[in-house]
């Protein structure tokens, strides 16, 4: 096994001990890799020109975005990726312009990745609350932010299947907070077919070290309804809670 994955240090403003990420999975055990080079942080650590040309290469449809205050390699996504389609709740008029929409490249790469599994699970849909959350405008021009600010993190509330059912992590988590999402002894309470499935989506995400940074409901009360999934540029390092 690597060594023990201890939590980045940009989460120190979450307030968040550290822990090994090892012990809280089971659905989808990672492998025995240089957590360096795991997906996550193989794509945090690309420029803008290598990431877009990654996007290329994967026939990824995508536009650049001139310019987003604090994100390094800004775009719009221009069609689902593995037949998935990440979008936020407002109108697809609105969603042609919306800040909500921009992504960094670095993220799309993992979320490209996560399409690909959610494709196997009938998602054809992620609904999410937001993606890039502009900073101040006193953000200083050339200065690049991490997370949301970043737009390096989504929080995904629903997932939708081709059928039309839709996965609510509000509602079908079914979580507590302080309990592990994945691994001995996890699982949702009740363990409803959508609960177990929602979980199986986590996990395998979380296995695949898709991301850096993953909180749950089971986190606390703000992560109630979504997943933030979070990519953390030069940090090897993964937390999931």
């Amino acid at each position: 096994m690597a060594a023990a994955l201890a939590a980045p240090s940009s989460l120190a403003g979450f307030g968040v001990p550290r822990t090994d990420i090892r012990d809280l999975i089971t659905w989808a055990a990672p492998a025995a890799v240089d957590p360096a080079e795991t997906p996550a942080s193989r794509y945090g650590r690309l420029d803008r020109e290598a990431c877009e040309a990654q996007l290329s290469e994967r026939h990824v449809g995508f536009s650049r975005v001139d310019e987003a205050r604090g994100v390094l390699a800004p775009v719009r996504l221009r069609g689902p990726l593995h037949g998935v389609t990440f979008r936020s709740a407002l109108s697809s008029a609105q969603r042609t312009s919306s800040a909500l929409e921009i992504v960094d490249c670095r993220l799309a790469l993992s979320l490209d990745d996560f399409a690909a599994q959610l494709e196997t699970h009938g998602v054809v849909e992620v609904i999410h609350f937001s993606i890039y959350r502009p900073p101040s405008t006193r953000w200083q021009r050339d200065r690049i932010a991490s997370r949301h600010p970043g737009g390096l993190a989504i929080d995904a509330g629903w997932f939708v299947k081709q059928d039309g059912q839709k996965l609510s992590v509000e509602h079908d988590f079914h979580g507590r907070i302080g309990a592990a999402p994945c691994g001995p002894n996890a699982g949702p309470q009740p363990a409803t077919p959508e609960a177990v499935e929602l979980r199986q989506i986590l996990c395998e995400a979380a296995g695949a070290r898709l991301f850096n940074v993953t909180l749950t409901p089971d986190f606390n009360w703000a992560h109630r309804n979504h997943f933030h999934l979070e990519v953390t540029a030069g940090a090897p390092r993964f937390y999931l809670r």
